[in-house]
């Protein structure tokens, strides 16, 4: 189950041209040659079959750094690793309204060096009390609650591997970072943005969260956690004011078969997904949240519904921006 994390910005190649982030070229979580075993997503009581995997995209490929191993991880988690991401293109427009081009580099020196975030979008809550949390431009958001740490800045997700589909998400928010003793990486839930490469919302909303429960509560060489989804809601997403799209949210309960340390007996997954509308693109903006049940704090089923449904276009009268200070590393 091999977890990275990094801000957006360094990530080599990122570029947040679209107003939903991990909207077209982004690299998709559907992983090719990726086939479920015995018991994978098991039973489907939706009634909805998992889509094969379309042929992949040729995107323009950016080649991957690996820093020096971290030390042996526990719970299944591994070290931070960099991922070359594929550059994002623009096809997110039609959703939100279009972004713009945000890259950032932290200048090479032989000493510490002071890196400046660039400017970040901050926008309103639609649910009282909860924190926000905005794409890069504020074009689109989504609310999580108030004992979640939003990071719309950073990606996060889990490698491919023989048997693990692998998922990668931006925009994200977590929620008790570092539970685990001695990992840092630990998390007990979160959320982000991802593209599946499925027009149907309901099939992409359900590959999403069978991707994400089987990467991330999954030993790296199986066997594959239980993933039961529930029947698939109907759903829309406001994408501006009287403007609305159809959408589809999938479900699951999580019996994971990692056995670490602070590994969870039951966990939550589920997403929300809008196709698009150009015949041309069949693909999917997908919000995934995850969380570890029967823990203190654990949001339960209609909470995680409830971040879900508070993905939106936000217009652009309700946006702000902000510059975070400077740091030294």
């Amino acid at each position: 189950m091999g977890w990275f994390g990094r801000r957006r910005e360094e990530a080599p190649g990122y570029e947040d041209n679209a107003a939903l982030g991990g909207f077209g070229g982004y690299e998709p979580s559907d992983s090719r040659g990726f086939r479920p075993s015995e018991g994978y997503g098991a039973p489907q009581p939706s009634g909805i079959e998992q889509p094969e995997p379309p042929p992949r995209a040729e995107p323009r490929r950016i080649r991957a750094t690996r820093p020096s191993r971290p030390p042996k991880r526990g719970r299944g988690y591994v070290g931070w690793i960099a991922v070359g991401v594929v550059a994002l293109a623009g096809a997110a427009a039609q959703y939100f309204g279009s972004g713009h081009n945000d890259r950032s580099s932290a200048p090479a020196s032989r000493g510490p060096s002071v890196y400046t975030p660039p400017p970040r979008a901050t926008v309103p809550v639609s649910v009282a009390g909860w924190r926000s949390v905005a794409g890069r431009d504020g074009s689109y958001a989504y609310d999580v609650p108030p004992n979640w740490q939003p990071e719309p800045g950073t990606l996060h997700g889990w490698e491919k591997g023989p048997v693990l589909p692998g998922i990668t998400l931006t925009t994200s928010a977590f929620l008790d970072s570092g539970f685990c003793q001695g990992q840092s990486a630990s998390k007990r839930g979160g959320a982000g943005v991802t593209t599946v490469k499925v027009a149907d919302p309901a099939g992409a909303a359900a590959q999403a969260v069978d991707n994400l429960a089987v990467s991330r509560y999954s030993p790296d060489a199986g066997p594959l956690a239980q993933v039961v989804r529930q029947p698939a809601q109907q759903a829309e997403v406001i994408l501006a004011p009287g403007r609305t799209r159809p959408a589809s949210i999938a479900l699951a309960e999580v019996v994971p078969t990692d056995t670490g340390p602070c590994a969870p007996k039951r966990a939550l997954v589920a997403a929300i997904a809008m196709g698009t509308e150009d015949p041309a693109k069949p693909q999917s903006a997908v919000l995934v949240a995850y969380a570890d049940q029967d823990v203190p704090g654990a949001p339960d089923r209609e909470q995680l519904l409830r971040v879900l449904r508070s993905y939106r276009g936000v217009p652009e009268t309700d946006r702000a921006t902000v510059t975070p200070p400077p740091s030294t590393r």
